[in-house]
């Protein structure tokens, strides 16, 4: 199989190519420098494998929530290319990309994952490691103040790592909201990973559950996704 996957929804700009079970990565700190690394980033890994678009079996792309333009980005891309070449697409949710990578790099078995949402606000998912060793949400990905965050109710019986921008900003806050009686492991410095998006996408693919490249769309979680002249002349930032 021969899959392709990025993941820009953040300040991480990161792609992943696996080819006949070879998998290459390009992850990147880069804030707001993905319109322009994203491309060659995937041409790169690309011509190191020896292959093109066209030899692709799929693509999967980290369809948010995140950054506005990070997103739109990557919806963008996966689109573009997968049409180019045919191919089916495979949306992951950023959030899940990040809870799949707690299990990667700490171990994890039960992650709290958030993103800065700007505003005051983060983006929000509880997963749980499955048998199959993919992370499932346990409830709907949203967006909220840290002060009305909502876990599991059977939270307090199991070990939970909490990590993302969410938690680097806001760290305090969800500590206190997720309650004492939690266990709880905060990571921080954590980014979503293309290596992630492709172990997830992967288990879709070989069951077939692709989607037309129409179908790559952004998930943005908030409506307002622009902000008017006064707003940015304020300083305010999605």
């Amino acid at each position: 199989m021969k899959l392709l996957a990025f993941e820009s929804a953040t300040d991480a700009c990161s792609v992943a190519l696996e080819c006949d079970g070879e998998i290459n990565i390009d992850h990147r700190i880069a804030p707001q420098q993905h319109a322009k690394l994203l491309l060659p980033m995937i041409e790169t890994l690309f011509a190191s494998a020896g292959i093109k678009a066209a030899d692709l079996d799929g693509v999967a792309f980290g369809s948010g929530p995140g950054s506005f333009t990070g997103v739109r980005i990557a919806a963008a891309t996966a689109q573009g290319i997968a049409f180019g070449a045919d191919v089916g697409v495979i949306p992951v949710s950023s959030l899940q990309a990040l809870a799949q990578g707690a299990v990667r790099e700490h171990n994890a078995s039960r992650i709290l994952a958030a993103f800065d949402a700007r505003m005051g606000e983060v983006y929000w998912g509880a997963y749980a490691l499955d048998d199959d060793g993919i992370v499932r949400p346990l409830q709907v990905d949203c967006v909220c103040a840290p002060e009305k965050v909502i876990i599991p109710s059977d939270a307090h019986l199991h070990k939970w790592c909490l990590l993302g921008t969410g938690a680097d900003q806001y760290r305090d806050e969800l500590i206190t909201t997720i309650s004492e009686n939690v266990q709880l492991d905060v990571v921080g410095g954590c980014w979503p990973n293309a290596q992630d998006v492709l172990r997830v996408a992967k288990l879709r693919a070989t069951k077939g559950e692709l989607l037309s490249a129409a179908d790559a769309l952004p998930v943005y979680l908030r409506n307002r996704v622009a902000l008017t002249e006064e707003q940015r002349a304020r300083g305010e930032r999605l």
